[in-house]
């Protein structure tokens, strides 16, 4: 079991190509991160009181295929590695088009910060448990 995004292609998201930019498949995932964690109850008014928030380290988009204006698209979100703590971890992000064909694979690894410390911190222990909980892929790794 995956937790799914659905999205919306529009004009402002295409390229002169008229096929979704590359940076909007970034967007898209990052919005399915956002409602991924959500679910657990990390929103964006929990993360306002913890003075918390997620950071990227790394980003890696691999493009199959080309998805286009009002395409509907959606993306399963996988957790591929965390530490026991929570406080480091990578996620994929698998992108399809309304069709059912893979048309992207994004891979973040990321970490938590204090925003008032502005130093990365693990998260508190009920929502780093929480966080464990979420959809694995097949080779996901505990650290």
């Amino acid at each position: 079991m995956s937790i799914i995004y659905e999205g919306h292609v529009i004009w402002a998201q295409v390229d002169a190509n008229m096929h979704l930019r590359h940076s909007a498949y970034a967007d898209f995932a990052a919005q399915a991160r956002i409602a991924m964690m959500a679910t657990l109850g990390l929103d964006f008014k929990t993360f306002q009181q913890l003075h918390l928030g997620p950071i990227l380290f790394r980003e890696e988009l691999q493009y199959l295929r080309e998805v286009g204006i009002n395409d509907t698209i959606h993306i399963k979100s996988l957790l591929t590695k965390v530490r026991e703590d929570g406080s480091r971890w990578s996620i994929r992000h698998l992108l399809y088009r309304g069709d059912g064909i893979k048309a992207a694979i994004i891979n973040v690894d990321g970490a938590w910060i204090d925003l008032l410390k502005r130093k990365l911190v693990p998260l508190p222990k009920d929502l780093a448990a929480k966080f464990l909980t979420l959809p694995r892929a097949e080779d996901f790794q505990l650290e």
